[in-house]
């Protein structure tokens, strides 16, 4: 006889713009044994080749918006390793992918295939890995129905391979056997539906998200997606587990706030003034806000207050905003980060560090209105690479009044490429001097910027056509390991 463990059914959930489809591991078929006449006959089961194939995918729409929308997609193997994946379905409304990150793409009609990129192809039994990409929609987005991997659908039910033959069964003289116990299964976990991970009204799991993240084992290897239900988060958040992805449930990233209020006089220094920071790799956050709401002043020192810092490799933000005034976003060195479909805004050097930053299609709102420098990079003087603002939107509360950017340190890398820059620029001159650091021994560079505050000047260095083609952002976020989230 065969045995067989007992199945779950498929398990379909559909809830804000996701998608989940559950399906189990392998099937196990055990081999038994049973007396016969004085005798022990031995009755060797069906085997497989290899185990039945499994796996769950999750398909997030993270943001929407008129005619387009940004998805992210965590696939997790339930089967045998495997050295390479294709994730296949069909959009069900005409929808269009425009660009991606974290695999590649082709598309035929409504038929979509998404292959494995060369650093995340790999996936051990149980092992996550996650892409994104920006789409165009016209009447409808529904989410798709169905999903399959490596050619296998993924329906709720497992796909045995051929069976090898059974051997003839043999009759051989033995004492009756003491039986065996039976192991008892171990129960699978039981779905927790629409439940938010975090909600601070008591119906997720945690009430806040730092004990979301702390619940998080310290050795992490697989993508866990922490959601966190609309409402305003005051606390200080440290990301401290890889994989992470913060996550919010809200219509627009303005629901979710995480917020507070330091700065750097209160908090000893710049570097502690952080609402939240980013500390572990592989970290990424989508639909959400990031505020530090500490108030500046011109009448005392200490006035910084950062919004988000990131002191951890490899970090993708998504639809996110992140708010404050002086200082507002921190990019540590020796880490990069990928910033896409965004809104950030400050007062003076609010997107500053020593990493390598790319910010894509994003808006940033410079509200001081006598203005301010934007960036103030450090980036050290071995290092190609520093920020790049990259078809993005500058904007601000007065004309004619803001910097591109400063140096903090006198290697500064900044270069803003194919934007679209409002008349809050200072045409004239968009660079300026910082401690003693000349803005024309940096390294500041425009390309093919737009709008009332682009131009060309003697204070403006202007990259060429085939300089350009070496600062993309897939080259600034390289790095040794060829990470590429933009696809």
């Amino acid at each position: 006889m065969r045995t067989r463990s007992l199945l779950p059914a498929v398990l379909l959930r559909r809830c804000r713009g996701v998608a989940r489809a559950l399906w189990p591991g392998r099937r196990t078929v055990a081999a038994v044994t049973a007396p016969v006449a004085g005798f022990l006959l031995a009755v060797v089961s069906v085997t497989h080749a290899s185990a039945a194939a499994g796996c769950r995918v999750t398909y997030t729409v993270a943001s929407e918006w008129s005619g387009g929308f940004g998805a992210e997609v965590a696939i997790t193997n339930l089967g045998d390793p495997i050295s390479s994946w294709r994730l296949t379905w069909s959009f069900g409304a005409g929808q269009t992918i425009v660009q991606g990150w974290n695999a590649t793409f082709a598309q035929s009609g409504s038929a979509v295939t998404a292959t494995n990129v060369s650093y995340n192809g790999a996936l051990g039994t149980g092992a996550s890995t996650s892409f994104g990409f920006n789409g165009s929609w016209t009447g409808a987005n529904p989410v798709p129905a169905s999903f399959a991997l490596n050619g296998t659908a993924c329906t709720g039910s497992t796909t045995d391979p051929t069976p090898t033959p059974s051997p003839t069964p043999t009759v051989t003289p033995t004492p009756t056997p003491t039986p065996t116990p039976t192991p008892t299964p171990t129960p699978s976990p039981t779905p927790t539906g629409g439940q938010p991970t975090v909600a601070a009204d008591g119906t997720g799991r945690y009430r806040t998200v730092q004990a979301a993240i702390d619940a998080v084992p310290a050795n992490n290897t697989s993508r866990v997606v922490i959601t966190i239900k609309p409402g305003t988060y005051r606390e200080i958040v440290t990301v401290n587990k890889p994989y992470v992805t913060l996550q919010g449930l809200g219509s627009s990233p303005s629901n979710t706030v995480i917020v507070n209020n330091r700065s750097a006089s209160s908090s000893g220094g710049t570097f502690s003034s952080y609402t939240a920071i980013i500390s572990a790799r592989d970290v990424a956050a989508t639909n959400l806000t990031v505020s530090n709401d500490y108030t500046e002043n011109n009448t005392s020192e200490g006035q910084q207050a950062v919004a988000l810092r990131i002191a951890g490799d490899r970090a993708t933000l998504t639809n996110v905003r992140l708010l404050g005034d002086q200082d507002t976003f921190l990019i540590n060195d020796s880490v990069r980060a990928y910033v896409r479909n965004s809104y950030i805004e400050g007062t003076v050097d609010f997107i500053f560090g020593d990493g390598v930053l790319v910010i894509d299609n994003c808006d940033i709102y410079e509200k001081r209105s006598s203005g301010a420098p934007i960036t103030a990079a450090r980036t050290p003087a071995a290092k190609t690479y520093g920020f790049l603002i990259y078809r993005s939107r500058i904007t601000g509360a007065t004309g004619n009044t803001t910097q591109l950017g400063r140096p903090w340190g006198p290697d500064a890398q900044v270069l803003y490429r194919e934007s679209s820059l409002s008349a809050t620029i200072k045409t004239s001159q968009p660079w300026t001097d910082m401690s003693g650091n000349s803005w024309k021994n940096a390294r500041f560079f425009e390309y093919r910027n737009t709008g009332a505050g682009a131009g060309t000047n003697t204070n403006r260095p202007q990259l060429s056509d085939a300089q350009a083609a070496n600062y993309t952002p897939q080259r600034y976020l390289a790095g040794s390991d060829g990470w590429n989230p933009v696809g």
